[in-house]
């Protein structure tokens, strides 16, 4: 790459850190790229990491050492994501998107692309301190919401499918207990589609009793996996606790109620915003 001056140089190495989330990069290899010192690459990097702080874009941790660099670390502050999340339950509270049975209507709002990012970056901030190696999900509203997530973990995605396809080659199939229909279904995982001894996220869109997130997980005790954690894009909050088969999951809204004659329901920040 041409030398470029310094104002240039600092926009280019924004743009690799912003596309590179979570890798460590090496002072070496900007100072290669730029065709500068490591001196004035540091310099630089303490302005890009004052800036990303201050605008709450994320954190840029510095390893010292000869395998050290640096590594860019998507961070959205808790009062944008009350913010942003606000926004978002009062576009879903609108009374067309109540289907029957308490679900939402939510196919639109999961093909935006600028919510899409938003989402992905507040799921990411929410485990940005687990180990993770993997996110999964279940087809098919949550493969965007996953793999918006993915991209700023910079970390694979794999999806359950309902059931097994040809093309996925030879899979584990288990049969689950949906937690609100009570109805005995089946999910399938190809076997090459993840590794043994995983750290796994679950992410999903909806979650009722959590009847098919503890199907994933049920699904990834065949693999051996652990569950790194569980993220919700919005909980139900009509179920007695005692009906809830999960416990341990970050949600970020919740539909708190629903009048199925008047298609009038209440949506509100979900328990990650609690803590």
């Amino acid at each position: 790459m041409k030398k470029l001056k310094r104002s240039a140089r600092l926009v280019e190495m924004t743009q690799y850190l912003l596309t590179r989330p979570h890798t460590l990069i090496s002072l070496t290899a900007f100072a290669d790229r730029y065709g500068s010192a490591k001196s004035s690459i540091s310099e630089d990097l303490a302005i890009i990491k004052e800036v990303f702080e201050e605008e709450g874009i994320g954190e840029l941790h510095t390893l010292a050492g000869a395998a050290g660099g640096v590594k860019f670390k998507p961070i959205m502050p808790k009062h944008t994501a009350l913010a942003i999340m606000h926004d978002i339950c009062a576009k879903l509270e609108h009374p067309d998107r109540v289907l029957p049975g308490g679900y939402l209507y939510m196919t639109d709002v999961l093909g935006q692309p600028d919510l899409l990012a938003d989402v992905g970056k507040l799921f990411a901030t929410a485990f940005r301190d687990r180990q993770i190696d993997v996110i999964m999900t279940v087809e098919t509203k949550g493969i965007p919401l996953a793999y918006a997530t993915a991209a700023c973990l910079n970390i694979p995605v794999v999806i359950v499918r309902r059931d097994n396809k040809v093309t996925e080659g030879s899979a584990v199939s288990i049969n689950y207990v949906s937690g609100s229909t009570k109805r005995i279904q089946t999910m399938s995982l190809a076997r090459r589609a993840l590794k043994e001894r995983s750290n796994v996220l679950i992410i999903d869109d909806f979650m009722k009793a959590g009847g098919t997130i503890q199907g994933m997980i049920d699904l990834l005790y065949e693999f051996n996996a652990t569950v790194a954690g569980v993220g919700v894009f919005v909980e139900s909050g009509d179920i007695e606790r005692e009906e809830r088969l999960l416990e341990d999951y970050i949600s970020l809204a919740k539909l708190t109620a629903v009048d199925m004659k008047t298609k009038q329901m209440n949506i509100v920040p979900g328990n990650y915003f609690n803590s």
